[in-house]
């Protein structure tokens, strides 16, 4: 998995709408839920992606 998002193959977003949770709980590589929903419109079909929350 962790080599999936090194090499951008998989989209590490915490799950949380928050702010101040993402910055409490983000991991290296992740982006927040709403850079995630910003980018969803130009995403692959296929694009993997991990949600994950603390």
């Amino acid at each position: 998995m962790i080599e999936k998002i090194m090499n951008e193959a998989a989209l590490l977003v915490c799950a949380y709408d928050d702010d101040d949770k993402f910055k409490d709980y983000h991991l290296g590589g992740a982006i927040s839920l709403n850079e995630f929903r910003s980018k969803t419109d130009g995403m692959e079909k296929d694009q993997e992606i991990i949600f994950y929350c603390a």
